[in-house]
């Protein structure tokens, strides 16, 4: 399909920031996606985005200027209702015809087709391609009505009384075709080629865009705009790096706090900035946070990770002569700084153990209670999670980490940021003289926090992280509070990937069901048992996590439909079931293990049933009884001491002996003993070779 760009933009007021990259893939992809649907564009056609604080724009390459004529093939009637006994049509016929736009001359050019059980006509005729304007139009609607706009404002029209509901009170629409302007119309707007630069740097305040695909150019040279939001996050990001290697520093990584910045800007001009020294004795995370919070600024840090007093702010303009916009933002920032050090000396006043009792009176759940009794869960848990892990002196500490832990929520720095708990109690920890060991734990126990998040950096914040996340998920669970489809407003799905985490990446001794067991008696009565429920729940999230990590789903479900309870030991069974594959003997293996399976579901003898070897009547028996032997004399050790792959790779001996066995052997012998003896055999052999994982779920 040949054709021209064609230019949409859409002129607004300012956009909300954390929405606009999302706004503006949207407008790009759904116009194009009608006008392919529609046959103005082909469906690999190029489209271009753009983005910026005030528009919404899209290009798409080659659209024509009208979509090809179809052929239409349009049902009338049955043939025994459109024609009479002599052939002629009927009034019923020619009342269908004239609906359409034709008359009886059609009638010699229907088409006689079967439709179900009875011959019908039809009319086959050319439907003209839908022009530009007109299916732009439609393209334009949709995509108004499908923008994922967080909230809708009602303003009026021009006119002032017809209301408009959109994002923002739009001021312009531009659409071009090429250099032709094509006509349509949206909230309120009659398209033009008319837009505007930017407010103080455009070298004039209303453009007259040429054509549609000399757009960005012209608007970055004429109205000191950079339309492309990618291309503007770029260039910011290579000024902050470029000005912070002048300074010897590296800016703090922070890949939402650019996107948001990038979406406030239209020419950006990144400027050094400082503050006072002094404000370096408030904890580096305070000060960085309401640094990027509340001013969307990008502090600086030295070759070791700490903050120094220099920061870079990205100004929309680019004055000669920045010393204004410099001073303007170091004394923005300055009352920010001192709020954060008046909480910080404010906080310090009191220890964290004199605000225990106020934890009682901050409700947690109407059905568990408050922090306070939350916090004593919490350290029954961590105690009896201490203990296993190191003994007493480890639940000694654990224990008073969970104690310590809540403390913070009630501190003004917390209040004023929420996202430091934890951090700021480490901090006031150390202050309070508490070894450092408790302050870690503090300030990791929320660990992972996020997704690839790190893991508490000690035995003493695991046990406590641990302790807290069992408390959240058993309580919450037991209460009925379980996530549904994509809703989980207490994070459940998070709390229970960062326990599975823990437990596999730090490689814990803790059996899980056990665990879960633990957590459930510190609620006395307040829940119903949620064991089997939150188990369920916790290898769902253990599933995920393995999929994320290239794990395949025939090796996952393997491993994890025998339910192994020491997660630890679910990557080097992962390891295994992948090595076991490889070997040339898996198929066959893994086929027969399918096959016992579903013949041992039919089976009334019960697991574990003895074996007579009196009872063997027929040779590949008694070869596969003593093949069991073998393995199981190979096989025991190295499962006790964790060689899966090793375990695995002995079972590869059984191939042949099972083979001769299903080749030679009725299962299902008349004699009830020797079936039951046949039964036993293979529960024996079904037992030995899933002990590592269901090898069955390997059969293709």
């Amino acid at each position: 399909m040949t054709g021209k760009s064609l230019l949409v933009e859409l002129f607004v007021e300012e956009l909300p920031p954390k929405a606009l990259e999302k706004l503006g893939e949207a407008f790009g992809a759904v116009l194009a996606q009608s006008l392919v649907a529609q046959g103005l564009a082909a469906a690999g056609a190029g489209v271009t985005t753009f983005a910026t604080p005030r528009r919404l724009a899209v290009r798409v390459a080659g659209v024509a200027a009208r979509g090809a004529d179809r052929s239409v093939r349009q049902k009338l009637v049955p043939v025994a209702v459109g024609l009479d006994a002599q052939g002629q049509p009927t009034p019923v016929l020619l009342k269908k015809l004239a609906a359409l736009g034709a008359d009886a001359s059609a009638v010699g050019g229907l088409v006689r087709a079967v439709d179900g059980k009875a011959e019908t006509l039809f009319l086959d005729k050319i439907v003209p391609g839908t022009a530009l304007a007109e299916a732009l139009q439609k393209a334009l609607d949709e995509t108004l009505a499908k923008l994922p706009i967080p909230k809708v404002m009602t303003y009026q029209q021009r006119d002032g009384w017809s209301p408009v509901r959109f994002v923002r009170p739009a001021h312009g629409l531009v659409a071009l075709h090429g250099a032709d302007v094509v006509p349509v119309q949206a909230l309120g707007l009659s398209s033009g080629r008319r837009t505007q630069g930017h407010r103080f740097e455009a070298s004039e305040p209303v453009l007259d865009l040429r054509d549609a695909d000399g757009y960005e150019a012209q608007l970055e040279h004429d109205g000191a705009v950079i339309a492309s939001f990618a291309a503007r996050r770029a260039e910011i990001e290579r000024q902050v790096r470029a000005r912070a290697g002048q300074e010897g520093l590296v800016p703090v990584d922070d890949p939402a706090l650019l996107d948001e910045v990038t979406a406030l800007v239209e020419r950006p001009k990144v400027l050094l900035c400082r503050f006072e020294p002094e404000f370096l004795a408030v904890p580096q995370e305070c000060l960085i946070l309401t640094m990027k919070q509340h001013q969307k600024y990008f502090p600086l840090l030295d070759a070791h990770g700490k903050l120094t007093e220099r920061f870079l702010v990205v100004s929309n303009v680019r004055p000669a002569d920045p010393g204004a916009v410099v001073a303007g933002n170091e004394r923005v920032v300055r009352p920010r700084l001192a709020d954060a050090k008046f909480f910080f000396d404010q906080d310090r006043k009191k220890t964290l153990e004199s605000r225990l009792p106020g934890l009682q009176k901050v409700v947690y759940h109407n059905k568990l209670g408050s922090q306070g009794q939350r916090v004593e869960r919490v350290r029954a848990i961590a105690r009896a999670i201490g203990e296993r892990l190191g003994g007493a002196a480890l639940a000694g500490a654990a224990d008073r980490a969970a104690l310590l832990a809540k403390a913070d929520l009630l501190t003004d720095m917390v209040g004023e940021f929420p996202e430091l708990q934890g951090i700021m109690g480490g901090y006031y920890a150390l202050h309070d003289g508490e070894a450092e060991q408790i302050a870690r734990a503090i300030e990791d126990h929320y660990k992972p926090r996020f997704s690839g998040d790190a893991l508490p950096r000690e035995l003493t914040g695991v046990a406590v992280a641990l302790a807290d996340k069992l408390e959240t998920l058993v309580g919450l669970f037991g209460i009925g509070q379980v996530p549904t489809g994509d809703k989980d407003p207490f994070a459940l799905r998070r709390h229970a990937l960062g326990a599975v985490r823990m437990l596999v990446e730090r490689e814990l001794p803790l059996q899980l069901d056990e665990l879960i067991a633990l957590a459930v008696p510190v609620f006395g009565a307040l829940i119903q048992d949620p064991r089997q429920a939150l188990l369920e729940f916790v290898f769902d999230r253990l599933g995920s996590l393995l999929k994320d990590q290239g794990y395949t789903a025939q090796e996952i479900d393997a491993v994890v439909s025998l339910r192994p309870q020491r997660l630890a030991e679910v990557p080097r069974r992962l390891a295994a079931v992948r090595a076991f594959a490889a070997l040339p003997e898996a198929a066959s293996l893994a086929a027969a293990n399918k096959r016992i399976g579903n013949i041992l579901k039919k089976s009334e003898v019960p697991a574990g049933a003895r074996i007579d070897p009196a009872r063997f009547v027929e040779l590949p028996e008694r070869e596969l009884a003593a093949a069991l032997d073998r393995l199981q004399q190979v096989a025991d050790p190295l499962f006790a001491g964790g060689d899966y792959q090793g375990a695995l790779r002995a079972c590869a001996a059984l191939k042949e002996p099972v083979d001769h066995f299903f080749d030679s052997v009725m299962v299902n012998a008349e004699d009830p003993a020797l079936r039951a003896n046949r039964f036993a055999l293979l529960g024996r052999l079904h037992g030995l070779m899933n002990r590592v994982a269901d090898l069955s779920r390997l059969a293709t």
